[in-house]
């Protein structure tokens, strides 16, 4: 029989976890200076199971819910392993080596940035996946990007700018079908509406990294004779052309036939196989290395072996052990009650929209940061403020884009956030290694947080911010949705 809930812990007592687990993380940042933040989150996982008991949970009813986020997001971390196994064995391929060599010499070395924000965008739009764009595409423009002199962080800012984005608003993307079913809208309207922050943040960025591009590097200045010999390496060392390129073909065409994404990365690896093995001469043992350890190079140039020696599945790893116990954290707050009453608290503070839309933003965003999980960051506070905005006569459009701004696109610029640990991993910006100075990228994410700032100016002005229309609240009523009382809440039906 199942056991009862509890009622959700005191705020203070709620805090107790979220915040030494916040200590910790600063501790081991920042004071040793260590980016391993695996132990803080084990550390606050076994702090909120302690809570969860002294009020009279049974550790059991805890675990379920640990092991149940963990098991909602087991699709994404097997997204990981294949990506892993992409990298490795599409480098193997020649399908990087091919996209670097043709990105070294058919690209402008000064429009690069705002070049590699765009074909992100529309890649991860067509294959509704932001780290499967950034642990293929974008590690090719990284390659690219080294190739030309400009430092890693300003092309892992325009990478994660545009991979994001573009899983943001793709009807293929599982947070996009995730936002609007917890908030009970339709996908369609719900990508229409986010619109509004999405293409003034997209022209920003675009505009900062075009700005950039001159500013950081004049076709002129470029290190032409690096580039002459990385292309030259490239060119002896593999067989470039069209057939590498069949990968990359293969599974942007199989997102456009809507073939889950899944399957599709992995045929993407099935065929790289097979152009390893038949066209770049590798044999069967080393493949199976590739997809298993990463590709290993010796050519004497050390940007084409910083690069190409990555990939494999043992190089997702440390980030997928980080995502279990990130999740496993998430679960345990969520499950004892920590993050229902921390959001409650923050609910029966809010007075007018505009506090409730920069607070569900705002919460997302938290919830991004302590529970590690992007999902969770929509899913709870989604759930959580749905009756709010119907009981003030806000259309809940709002709340699912506001939970897409603060969820999926700030998750990438957490670095123990699920978002953030793939990108530093998948884009080799060697954090763990001591480049902390890469982690620049993430202010240089210039549409990943301009979005967010965007959506809270129009709360505040009242522009694309829509009421509920009569069907909405007729549909309201035929499926029974919690409307909040707004007079027990002490709160206002008004605006900014």
């Amino acid at each position: 029989m199942e056991q009862p809930r509890l009622a959700p812990p005191s705020l203070p007592l709620a805090l107790v976890p979220v915040v030494l687990t916040l200590a910790l993380l600063a501790l081991q940042l920042f004071y040793f200076g260590d980016f391993t933040p695996h132990i803080p989150l084990v550390i606050g996982l076994a702090i909120t199971g302690l809570v969860g008991v002294l009020r009279g949970q049974k550790w059991l009813d805890i675990r379920e819910g640990v092991f149940h986020v963990i098991h909602v997001s087991m699709p994404s971390l097997s997204v990981l392993i294949v990506v892993g196994m992409i990298i490795g064995v599409w480098i193997a391929s020649g399908t990087v080596p091919t996209l670097i060599y043709y990105g070294l010499t058919l690209l402008n070395p000064s429009i690069f940035l705002a070049a590699a924000m765009i074909l992100c965008s529309v890649v991860s739009l067509s294959l509704g996946t932001s780290w499967g764009t950034v642990g293929t595409v974008g590690l090719a423009l990284m390659g690219i990007g080294a190739g030309f002199g400009i430092p890693p962080y300003w092309t892992a800012g325009a990478v994660v700018s545009g991979a994001f984005f573009g899983d943001k608003i793709s009807p293929l993307s599982d947070t996009t079908n995730l936002a609007p079913a917890v908030t009970g809208v339709n996908i369609f309207d719900h990508i229409r509406n986010m619109l509004p922050t999405t293409v003034p943040a997209m022209l920003i960025a675009l505009t900062a990294y075009l700005v950039a591009g001159y500013a950081l590097i004049e076709p002129h200045e470029a290190s032409f004779g690096a580039i002459e010999r990385i292309t030259q390496e490239l060119d002896a060392r593999f067989e470039l052309g069209l057939i590498p390129l069949l990968p990359a073909l293969v599974v942007i065409v199989l997102a456009l036939m809507r073939q889950p994404p899944l399957p599709s990365l992995f045929a993407g690896v099935l065929v790289g196989a097979l152009i390893a093995l038949f066209l770049q001469g590798a044999g069967l043992h080393e493949v199976f290395t590739y997809a298993q350890s990463g590709y290993a190079i010796e050519t004497g140039v050390a940007e084409i072996d910083t690069l190409l020696n990555s990939g494999g599945i043992q190089s997702m790893m440390w980030t997928i052990s980080l995502m279990l116990i990130a999740l496993g954290f998430g679960g345990a707050l969520e499950r004892t009650g920590c993050l229902e009453a921390i959001i409650t608290a923050i609910i029966s503070r809010v007075k007018t929209f505009a506090a409730v839309q920069s607070s569900a933003i705002a919460t997302a965003f938290a919830t991004n940061m302590v529970a590690g999980d992007p999902y969770i960051s929509i899913a709870l506070p989604g759930r959580m403020y749905s009756p709010l905005y119907r009981g003030m006569g806000y259309s809940t459009l709002n709340l699912s884009r506001a939970v897409e701004e603060g969820g999926t696109l700030m998750s990438p610029l957490i670095p123990w956030n699920a978002g953030g640990a793939f990108v530093i991993s998948a884009l080799g910006l060697g954090i763990m290694s001591g480049n902390i100075q890469n982690l620049l990228y993430i202010p240089l994410a210039f549409a990943c947080w301009t979005a967010p700032l965007i959506g809270i100016f129009y709360a505040f002005t009242g522009l694309f911010s829509p009421r509920a229309t009569d069907g909405e609240r007729a549909g309201w009523e035929k499926t029974d949705e919690d409307v909040m009382d707004l007079e027990d809440h002490a709160l206002s039906d008004s605006g900014a």
